[in-house]
């Protein structure tokens, strides 16, 4: 009698191998390298040599980076619990398949379609201090303009918003999974008495527990890595206030700080690590959908 198993463990394998070599050629090595670097001083050419953890220590004392640090953690807290709650409504709102539901369902995604560079500039035009839509609004109400962009305790804030608006990605997700829950639910939960907004936060909400777990931690690791908007808009100013990790990065490259560039590196994949198994820890991975079908 043949070995089933043994065949079947080969199949399995036979499948994996290219995805190990793919994972292993452009995540791995590269992780392996950069780690490598950021225990060197190097600029990107000659020989490296090793120093140990003093680019490590030099990025933590540094405090534009520890800024950085805090500007990523705010990007991503604002995207996990911003972003993605106010994604959450929208697709509850949706899923009751109002009057041209699907006219606006398009209209919210159509911004995730449009190149990041065409929409930071089209936020920067809007900030602009003389002539933005924003600074004529204050004109307006009787107020001076500002500069949105320009102002260390504006700055961050503008480019967040800029950002957090743009819901469709995850209101798509959160759609698709509440389009799913069994109607029987609501029409039990109708029988019972249960009002529109009872039903949404004792069915609806519950069932999509697992749904929102997820979109909050692919938003918070979006916030973790965010570069491009605030280096179009602001290059990381006025004084340091927008900069972030991804930013630092990219200068410290362009300055030929490359040893430097691959500790910021290795921290900024620690770092998002850290926050995407501790959303997961406090938030938990139980999905009622996954449970109801069983």
């Amino acid at each position: 009698m043949k070995n089933r198993g043994g065949g079947s463990a080969f199949k399995i394998a036979a499948f994996l191998v290219p995805v190990g070599v793919l994972f292993a050629a452009f995540f791995l090595y590269p992780f392996v390298f950069t780690l490598f670097a950021s225990l060197t001083r190097w600029r990107g050419i000659g020989a490296m040599r090793f120093i140990g953890l003093g680019n490590f220590g030099r990025l933590l004392g540094d405090p534009t980076f520890r800024l950085a640090i805090r500007n990523n953690v705010t990007w991503a807290l604002a995207a996990g619990f911003v972003q993605v709650p106010l994604a959450a409504l929208v697709a509850i709102l949706l899923a009751r398949r109002p009057r041209g539901w699907k006219f606006l369902r398009t209209v919210y995604f159509l911004p995730n379609v449009i190149s990041t560079v065409a929409l930071a500039m089209v936020w920067s035009a809007l900030y602009n201090p003389q002539y933005g839509f924003f600074n004529g609004l204050l004109k307006l109400a009787g107020f001076e303009a500002r500069n949105f962009l320009g102002d260390p305790s504006t700055a961050l804030l503008s480019v967040i918003v800029s950002s957090v608006l743009y819901i469709g990605y995850f209101m798509i997700i959160l759609l698709a999974a509440a389009m799913n829950i069994p109607q029987e639910l609501y029409e039990a939960a109708k029988i019972d008495g249960a009002n529109a907004f009872q039903q949404e936060f004792l069915i609806t909400v519950p069932m999509l527990r697992g749904t929102l777990v997820t979109s909050i931690t692919l938003a918070m690791a979006y916030g973790m890595r965010h570069f491009e908007a605030t280096f179009l808009m602001t290059g990381g100013g006025p004084a340091y206030s927008t900069t972030t990790m991804g930013i630092d990065l990219f200068l410290k490259m362009d300055a030929l700080r490359y040893s430097e560039a691959s500790a910021a590196g290795v921290i900024l994949i620690l770092l998002g690590t850290v926050v995407i198994v501790a959303i997961r820890k406090i938030l938990g991975n139980k999905d009622p959908m996954s449970e109801a079908g069983q």
